[in-house]
C-alpha cells in the first residue's frame, strides 16, 4: 500500500519512516522552518551515531584536507541514548570549531550508556555552513523493526 501511495503522490521510495526501500543505515535532511533537521537511522546505536556525525558534517558542507590524517579517541558517558547522541555530536562540533578537525572514519563501541570512539579524519579544508548547537528539541531515539532511528534538530 505505501509504495503505491508513494508513486501516486510523486514521492521517492523510502521517504517514510519505516521505508522498505531505505538502506540499512543512513541520514537525510528534513525540511524545517528555521533550523536544520536530520533524520538518522541504523541497525544499532553505534551505526546511528556514525550516521548522525556524517549527516551533520554533510549539512555543514565540510570538506577535509586530503593530507595529514589524524586520529582521536573519545570516551563519553550519558544517562540515556539521546544524551549520548547529543554529547557525541557536540564534541565533534567543538573539534570542528576549535581545531578545524573533522572525521570520516568512525569505529564506535557502545556498552550501556558509554561510548568509546576511535575516529580518523583530517583538518577541515572548507566549510559552507555553521551549526551553532545540537538541540534536544523533540529528540527521541526510537526502536524500529530495522534497528534505531531519530530526528535531530540543529540550531543554525
Amino acid at each position: 500500500p505505501l509504495p503505491a501511495l508513494t508513486r501516486l503522490m510523486g514521492l521517492t521510495p523510502g521517504w517514510y519512516s519505516e521505508g522498505v526501500n531505505r538502506p540499512q543505515q543512513g541520514s537525510r535532511e528534513i525540511e524545517h522552518t528555521a533550523d536544520w533537521e536530520l533524520e538518522v537511522w541504523g541497525p544499532d546505536l553505534s551505526a546511528l551515531l556514525a550516521q548522525a556525525a556524517q549527516g551533520m558534517y554533510r549539512l555543514m558542507g565540510i570538506e577535509l584536507d586530503a593530507e595529514g590524517r589524524q586520529r582521536r579517541r573519545l570516551e563519553l558517558a550519558a544517562d540515556d541514548r539521546e544524551q549520548l547522541l547529543v554529547e557525541f555530536l557536540v564534541e565533534l562540533l567543538y573539534l570542528a570549531e576549535s581545531e578545524r578537525l573533522a572525521f570520516d572514519r568512525f569505529n564506535l563501541e557502545v556498552v550501556g550508556d558509554r561510548l568509546s570512539a576511535d575516529l580518523e579524519g583530517a583538518r577541515v579544508r572548507s566549510q559552507a555552513k555553521e551549526i551553532k548547537a545540537v538541540t534536544y528539541h523533540r529528540l527521541v531515539v526510537s526502536d524500529t523493526e530495522h534497528g534505531l532511528e531519530t530526528r535531530i534538530v540543529f540550531d543554525v
